[in-house]
């Protein structure tokens, strides 16, 4: 599955590297060479995030459904119990 990011998201994180490179290195990045660079992260880097946040997310929900029966859990043939055994 490919990542896309929303034109502005994509344009805020290309103005987020330019700040990035102008207070941290030696040189400003322009606009071409930040969104190129954006580019390869999230072609490169990007996967390994999502497949992490999905197991994240996976073993959230595994230990959620490991609970359901403790949550969900109803007394059977709770009548008497509740009623008296005679009336």
């Amino acid at each position: 599955m490919a990542i896309e990011l929303d034109k502005d998201v994509r344009s805020e994180a290309i103005a987020s590297l330019q700040r990035y490179f102008a207070e941290n290195m030696d040189e400003p990045i322009g606009n071409i060479q930040a969104g190129a660079l954006l580019s390869f992260f999230v072609e490169e880097i990007g996967p390994v995030i999502y497949n992490l946040a999905v197991q994240d997310a996976q073993e959230r929900l595994h230990a959620r459904v490991s609970e359901l029966d403790i949550e969900c859990h109803e007394d059977t043939f709770g009548y008497w119990k509740k009623y008296g055994k005679r009336r």
